[in-house]
């Protein structure tokens, strides 16, 4: 997971400063989320699944399938 979630953000060329700025973040928090000192928080995986158009399952390195699953409509 923390490999992905490192190769997601240098993928899209930005620095933990940036994408911490991004998740509302320290960039010393976001860091031990990418070093696995943390353990990433339900909330916050949901939000970087979002921002990359990934699926939660991908960055969890259940699927290797990039693509995120359809969104659930609202009953």
């Amino acid at each position: 997971m923390y490999r992905r979630i490192r190769e997601l953000r240098t993928d899209h060329d930005l620095s933990q400063t940036q994408f911490a700025q991004i998740l509302g973040m320290s960039q010393t928090g976001y860091s031990k989320y990418e070093t696995g000192e943390n353990d990433i928080p339900t909330g916050i995986l949901i939000a970087i699944a979002n921002y990359y158009r990934t699926s939660v399952d991908y960055l969890l390195g259940l699927t290797d399938e990039k693509k995120p699953y359809p969104k659930k409509r609202a009953l």
